[in-house]
C-alpha cells in the first residue's frame, strides 16, 4: 500500500489522521515539522504528503517547494485554516495537488486522497510504458534512459556499435533495438556468439566456404555476413576472435567485400557491425591479444551496459515484468512479492545480473503455491553464501560440529532459537508468535511444553 507522510505540529491532529489512514491500510509516518518530514523523505519512499500550512520553524510552504526538489512526482495536500486561503492559493501555484480547510469531513480527505493517488499511480504507469518503448529492455534508471536515449540517436545511423557490459546484462538485447529502430529494420538481424564455434570452423560460419574446401564441406554455403547483406550482423564475445579472423573481418569492417574459404570470387557486402564482449577490450589491445584498428573501427559508438547493481532502482519494475510473464507461462495468479522477499533482493549483488533476477523469479513463480512470492521461494542462498557461512549464520558452529551434533539435534536448537525469538518479538503472546512463524497456536504451545521455554 502507498505510503503517506503526515506533517502537523498539533499532536491530535497527527494521530487523528493516522489512525483514519490506517485503517484505510494505508502506511503512514508522521512528523511534527518541516524539518523532521524532509529527513523521513530522503530515507523513505513518500507516496503523499499531507501537511499543515502554518507550522513553527519550517512551514507547509517551505515544506512544499524542497519536498519537490528531492521528488517532484509526490502530490502534496495542504492543510490549511479558514483564516488564509490565499496560503492555499500560493500552494497550489507552488505545485501542491489539492489543499482542505479546517475542520475537514472525513470523506472529503479520503476523496482528495483517493483521486490524488489514482492520478500519480496513472502517472508514473505513463512514465513506466514511456520508459519500456525500446522493446524488450525494462528500466526507469538514469542509466537505463541514457541508453534508450542513445539507441535511438545512433539507430538511424550505420555507425559499428560496440556494446560492453558484464554477462546478463542484456547487450544482445540492446544490439537488437539498434537494429530494430536503423533504417534497415526490415532487412535481417544475424546474432553470432563468437565462443560458441569452434575455432576452426569460424571462418566457414561467417564468411561461408565453397564445396571440397575442406573435410565435411559437402556443398557451397553462405556465411552470415551474406545472409545479413543489407542488415546487421551482431556478433557476441567478440573478444573470443583468434589473431586471423580479427585479420580477416578487419578487411570486411575496411573494404566491405571477402571471400569464402575456399573460393577466388571477391563478394561485396554492405552490413552494420554491432559487436559485444564482457571483456575489457581496450586491456586486450594493451595486452596484444586483440587488434588496435579493429578495436578503433568496432568501437565508433561506445555503449556500456550497467550491471544490475549498479541500478538497483529497476529491480522492482524488473521483478514486476517478470512476475508478470511467467505467471502467463506457468498458468499461476501471483499477485506479486512479499516485502521482505523485494528486500532481499535488494540487498543482493546479482553476479548474474537480469538474467539471474529472471532466473530467480522463474523458479519462485513454479515453486510458489500462494499468490504471493514468499522468501523461501527466492532460493538465493546457494548464490549468497557458501554452505559453512549459512550454519555460522545460525549461530550453529562450524561444519564438523554440525556433523557431531546430528541433523536432529541442529533442527531442535534451531526450532527453540526461532520460537525464543519470536515470543521475544511478539512480546511473549503465544498467539502473536505463531502467527510471526506462520504456525498453529496448538503448535506453538506444544513446542513450547518440548523445548522447556519459558
Amino acid at each position: 500500500m502507498p505510503t503517506i507522510l503526515v506533517v502537523d505540529d498539533e499532536l491530535s491532529m497527527r494521530e487523528f489522521l493516522q489512525i483514519l489512514l490506517e485503517k484505510e491500510g494505508f502506511t503512514v509516518l508522521t512528523a511534527s515539522d518541516g524539518v523532521k518530514a524532509l529527513e523521513l523523505a530522503k530515507k523513505e519512499t513518500i507516496n503523499l504528503l499531507i501537511s499543515d500550512i502554518k507550522m513553527p520553524g519550517l512551514g507547509g510552504l517551505a515544506l512544499l517547494e524542497q519536498i519537490k526538489e528531492i521528488d517532484a512526482s509526490i502530490p502534496v495536500i495542504m492543510i490549511t485554516a479558514y483564516a488564509s486561503p490565499e496560503d492555499a492559493v500560493l500552494a497550489m501555484k507552488n505545485g501542491a495537488y489539492d489543499y482542505i480547510t479546517k475542520p475537514f469531513k472525513v470523506d472529503e480527505i479520503k476523496n482528495i486522497i483517493s483521486t490524488s493517488l489514482a492520478k500519480t499511480f496513472t502517472s508514473q504507469t505513463q512514465k513506466t510504458e514511456e520508459s519500456q518503448k525500446i522493446e524488450g529492455i525494462i528500466g526507469e534508471s538514469l542509466q537505463m534512459m541514457k541508453i534508450f536515449d542513445m539507441i535511438k540517436r545512433i539507430a538511424p545511423t550505420h555507425a559499428n556499435v560496440l556494446i560492453t557490459g558484464e554477462s546478463g546484462t542484456g547487450k544482445e538485447l540492446v544490439a537488437r533495438a539498434i537494429h530494430n529502430h536503423s533504417t534497415v529494420a526490415d532487412q535481417p538481424f544475424v546474432p553470432i556468439t563468437c565462443s560458441a564455434i569452434p575455432e576452426n570452423l569460424i571462418e566457414s560460419e561467417l564468411f561461408g566456404h565453397v564445396k571440397g574446401s575442406f573435410t565435411g564441406a559437402i556443398t557451397n554455403k553462405k556465411g552470415l555476413f551474406e545472409l545479413a547483406d543489407n542488415g546487421s550482423v551482431f556478433l557476441d564475445e567478440i573478444g573470443e576472435l583468434t589473431p586471423l579472423i580479427q585479420t580477416k573481418l578487419l578487411r570486411v569492417l575496411q573494404e566491405r567485400e571477402f571471400k569464402h574459404v575456399g573460393g577466388t570470387e571477391t563478394i561485396k557486402v554492405n552490413v552494420r557491425i554491432i559487436s559485444a564482449t564482457n571483456k575489457d577490450l581496450e586491456a586486450e589491445v594493451m595486452a596484444g591479444r586483440f587488434r588496435e584498428d579493429l578495436y578503433y573501427r568496432l568501437a565508433v559508438v561506445p555503449i556500456r551496459v550497467p550491471p544490475l547493481r549498479e541500478r538497483k532502482n529497476d529491480v522492482a519494475l524488473l521483478v514486476k515484468y517478470f512476475l508478470k510473464k511467467y505467471s502467463e507461462i506457468f498458468n499461476k495468479d501471483i499477485k506479486g512479492l512479499s516485502s521482505y522477499g523485494l528486500k532481499i533482493l535488494l540487498d543482493y549483488d546479482f553476479p548474474g545480473n537480469v538474467r539471474e533476477l529472471e532466473n530467480i523469479i522463474e523458479r519462485g513463480v513454479a515453486l510458489e503455491n500462494s499468490n504471493i512470492i514468499l522468501p523461501d521461494s527466492l532460493a538465493l542462498a546457494a548464490h549468497r553464501r557458501s554452505e559453512n557461512q549459512q550454519i555460522s549464520l545460525h549461530g550453529l558452529g562450524d561444519e564438523d560440529a554440525v556433523y557431531e551434533q546430528g541433523l536432529d539435534e541442529i533442527i531442535a536448537q534451531t526450532e527453540k532459537r526461532l520460537i525464543e525469538k519470536a515470543l521475544a518479538k511478539a512480546d511473549y503472546s503465544k498467539m502473536r508468535a505463531a502467527e510471526l512463524l506462520k504456525i498453529s497456536f496448538r503448535s506453538l504451545r506444544y513446542k513450547v511444553q518440548k523445548y522447556n521455554i519459558t
